[in-house]
């Protein structure tokens, strides 16, 4: 099963997320904040790393830098709202997919299923 490290600091958000990609068959573990993610990328293996851009203590810039020195083979992809910063990401992690907010929970889980060429996106609600 395909393992997603998801880190968002809106708890709303956060479970909207997580549950959708459950759904679509994905193990997901959550977190609030980069900071909280780390320990978790030291001690256990993910497939792709799912992080909010803008948040408190360590942005997800920073944390997918950090997660590809922990596990260089670990896929990432950033979600944010914000323009500007997407284009910092573009740069700053050039091979990493970007999620603009809004977005439908189908178009996570079809760039999800993009990325590990499964089908699991018609399954989705």
């Amino acid at each position: 099963m395909i393992r997603i490290l998801l880190a968002e600091d809106d708890a709303v958000m956060r479970e909207y997320l997580g549950r959708a990609l459950e759904r679509s068959g994905y193990h997901v573990t959550s977190v609030d904040r980069g900071t909280a993610a780390l320990p978790l990328l030291e001690s256990e293996r993910f497939d792709l790393l799912l992080t909010d851009i803008v948040m408190p203590e360590m942005d997800g810039i920073e944390l997918a830098q950090k997660a590809q020195e922990l596990a260089p083979g670990m896929r990432v992809m950033f979600i944010t709202g914000f323009a500007a910063v997407t284009l910092k990401a573009g740069n700053a992690m050039p091979q990493a997919r970007v999620l603009s907010k809004p977005f439908h929970l189908r178009d996570l889980v079809l760039e999800v299923d993009r990325l590990f060429d499964t089908g699991t996106a018609n399954e989705l609600i």
